[in-house]
């Protein structure tokens, strides 16, 4: 028998496929891991736990699938906002975004409860926020309905829309105010979500969605945002006229109501004349252009100029707008080289639409000038197959993903810029695309194909003079085999690719190609949905400041026999993990600083469900939350409450130890391991999950009425493993306390 210490240095490879169990002659098997979950890999190839959720507000919908979205108007002014079905909530700064405070002179203590507010101008159905009142501080903190509107009163109700009962809470004394959460109106329902695409510039996104007009969302302030139709000043339009057919405008001037009449629906909506879908389209005859606004028959219209028509007598120079109910609008779009880039309608799936160089809002292309540099651009993808545009990515050159394949464009050299003359697009590759916006990172473009279980990365290489897609999980196929919904990137401090499965998992990729490090990992938020996990649905990533990037998401959980969605945030990667009061290893959690007390109040997003709690910085016993709140043990200045989640990470197979050849299958016992740690506390390790040993860490230095301090360094631990072929390690943590893993240094003996 030989004995041997083996050594387990980093975790770069992530999570590895089970169909590699056997390909232990791959570099990346000694550094992957069977089991990578809630756990994340670092750069440097340390695997560290993920940190827990903050709970921020409950959508306004918990019934419906709801879309978070990223809106960045300057480094310092960030928000995410809350897609859902015919609303866009604003988050920013860590919390919703509220209207100014209405002041509240009263409460009723009836079945409702009445609140006094003077010249309150809420609306029944508006969500209010109430905080600041004295006496019944029971509705402190807590969001409500608002019903039953007088102009000085209204009624409150709880989320769901039942009456709150205020008779058994403590008599209203003074204070307090009521805000509503912002909310703005839109026309994107629930089923829309899924395919809105969007491209931000300053404190304007322009949004695209194939069933309507391209939109832009517009900010003058945290209270003060609008979404428009984009009112464009020219164009686009379909090819000319070819036919014999004319049109006879009634007027020409701009700002005059004209009739138009056609000799034939020939060149009219495939012949078949126009139609109440026709409404709202653009239309251009000879020097200029009008916007119908209504139908007469199918070959004549009322509309209103827009630019001089030049004429009323007959004439076959006209065109229709390229996007219409009939046709189709957008379903991508772009900023690339000044212009504002649209693409792929129903009409014309494969035509790209590049707005006038630095003006947004013109398509003019000029058809009857001599064109210019900066004139718009109209051009359809050439290829064999129908080529429906699925994404756009703006990167060294502008990256066009298809259903069947990908494309670059240029303008012809490498420095060029593009113009309507010397516009070069060629496909890179042939692997096509799912309806999702790829992801720039760096010089290259990271996409999910077609079938939504491959990323691909689309980097420039010079030896092929091209473009090449390698496979991001091709030692990883199973993190996403029930498909990827959506995708965002975390740009610091650790350079992760987040994915939302469609089983609801939340997978990770820590990508660092310069270092060679590829690595996956799975994420399981704390709480169930019904029977299963808890679902993730919806994520997005903004920057908070100068050097953090914060991910937030949307989880569906059910909640005391109800569905709830929650907006919640990833808490930020702590490097310094020294101040145990400050540990965020919980979900959907809330946090409690202040004076001495055994009670946490406004617990009502996890009323009756177990949760774990961290309090001063200690660990303390599960409680169950009624009426929102728990009682504690031991008095204490700060505590956090929140759903605990484990986080477990499964060695591959060692192979080490065997005097003739491979350690492959043959019989083997570890019976002694270190773990390096950095900054953890309360860690187990074992050969499978029933025989797990847990790590001691308080000494008889640590005083018992204190949290115990963070460890750094290696603990040996004797381990409890028979006789057998495998040869697993398990670490685990299940404690709202922090992991980090810097390597594994097991002994073995191994029978040859």
């Amino acid at each position: 028998m030989a004995r041997v210490a083996v050594q387990l240095t980093n975790f770069t490879g992530g999570e590895l496929s089970p169909r590699l169990d056997g390909r232990n002659d791959l570099t990346k098997y000694a550094s992957g891991c069977k089991t990578l979950q809630n756990m994340v890999v670092y750069p440097h190839g340390s695997a560290a736990r993920r940190p827990g959720t903050t709970f921020v507000a409950e959508v306004k919908t918990s019934s419906a699938f709801t879309r978070l979205i990223p809106f960045e108007f300057s480094t310092t002014q960030t928000y995410i906002l809350e897609f859902g079905n015919l609303y866009i909530r604003f988050y920013k700064d860590n919390g919703a975004i509220l209207e100014s405070s209405k002041t509240i002179t009263g409460i009723t203590q009836a079945n409702p409860g009445v609140v006094t507010s003077s010249s309150h101008g809420f609306a029944n159905g508006d969500t209010v926020v109430i905080s600041g009142v004295v006496g019944m501080t029971q509705v402190n903190g807590k969001r409500f309905k608002v019903a039953s509107v007088a102009t000085n009163t209204f009624q409150l109700q709880d989320i769901d829309g039942n009456n709150v009962n205020t008779s058994s809470y403590t008599a209203y004394t003074s204070g307090g105010v009521a805000n509503r959460v912002y909310t703005l109106t839109t026309t994107y329902e629930t089923a829309d979500l899924p395919d809105l695409k969007f491209a931000q510039s300053a404190d304007v996104m322009y949004i695209c969605h194939p069933d309507f007009p391209p939109r832009k969302l517009s900010r003058t302030g945290h209270t003060s945002w609008t979404i428009t139709d984009v009112d464009f000043s020219n164009g686009p339009f379909l090819d000319h006229n070819i036919t014999t057919t004319t049109m006879t405008p009634s007027h020409k001037n701009v700002g005059d109501t004209v009739t138009a009449t056609f000799s034939a629906v020939t060149g009219i909506n495939d012949g078949n004349g126009f139609t109440s879908a026709d409404i709202g389209r653009i239309v251009h005859f000879n020097t200029g252009h009008f916007e119908i606004t209504s139908i007469t028959s199918t070959t004549v219209v009322v509309g209103t100029v827009i630019k001089d028509l030049g004429k009323t007598t007959a004439d076959t120079d006209w065109a229709l707008g390229a996007w219409s109910e009939y046709t189709g609008y957008p379903s991508c779009v772009t900023f690339y080289e000044q212009r504002l880039v649209f693409a792929g309608t129903e009409h014309q799936p494969q035509t790209l639409f590049f707005s006038k160089s630095g003006d947004y809002e013109n398509m003019d292309d000029n058809y009857h000038g001599t064109v210019a540099d900066d004139d718009a651009i109209i051009y359809t993808i050439a290829s064999n197959q129908v080529n429906a545009i699925r994404f756009l990515s703006a990167t060294r050159t502008l990256i066009v993903g298809t259903v069947g394949g990908e494309f670059s464009v240029s303008g012809g050299g490498t420095d060029d810029p593009v113009t309507p003359t010397n516009i070069l697009i060629k496909k890179q590759s042939n692997h096509g695309c799912a309806n999702i916006d790829a992801i720039p990172v760096g010089n290259v473009t990271l996409f999910l194909q077609r079938a939504k279980r491959k990323i691909r990365e689309l980097a420039y290489n010079f030896d092929v003079d091209g473009y090449v897609a390698p496979d991001m999980t091709i030692l990883a196929e199973h993190i996403s085999e029930s498909g990827i919904n959506s995708m965002s990137y975390q740009q610091e401090p650790n350079q992760v690719i987040w994915c939302v499965r469609s089983d609801g998992r939340l997978v990770g990729l820590t990508y660092q190609r310069e270092q060679q490090v590829v690595a996956w990992h799975q994420h399981i938020f704390g709480g169930a949905f019904g029977n299963g996990i808890a679902v993730c649905e919806s994520i997005a990533t903004i920057p908070t400041d100068d050097k953090e990037y914060q991910t937030w998401v949307v989880i569906k959980r059910t909640i005391n026999g109800v569905t709830r969605r929650y907006v919640e945030y990833i808490n930020q990667f702590d490097f310094n993990e020294t101040d145990n009061t400050e540990f965020n290893f919980l979900d959907s959690q809330l946090a409690y600083s202040g004076s001495a007390t055994t009670t946490i109040t406004g617990l009502d997003h996890l009323e009756g469900q177990v949760v774990s709690v961290l309090a001063n910085g200690a660990t303390h016993p599960d409680r169950t939350v009624s009426g929102g709140s728990i009682t504690l043990a031991r008095s204490s200045t700060k505590v956090k409450v929140g759903l605990k989640y484990t986080s477990l990470l499964q060695t591959m197979r060692l192979d080490a130890g065997a005097q003739n050849g491979t350690s492959q299958a043959k019989t083997k016992r570890i019976f002694n391991i270190s773990i390096r740690l950095y900054e953890s506390i309360g860690v187990e390790v074992g050969p499978d999950l029933n025989n797990m040993e847990a790590i001691p860490f308080r000494s008889s230095a640590n005083p018992m009425d204190q949290a115990i301090p963070v460890f750094t360094g290696d603990k040996e631990v004797e381990f409890r493993g028979n006789y057998e072929t495998d040869g697993f390690i398990y670490v685990r943590q299940t404690q709202p306390l922090p992991l980090t893993i810097l390597s594994l240094y097991p002994e073995l003996i191994t029978n040859d």
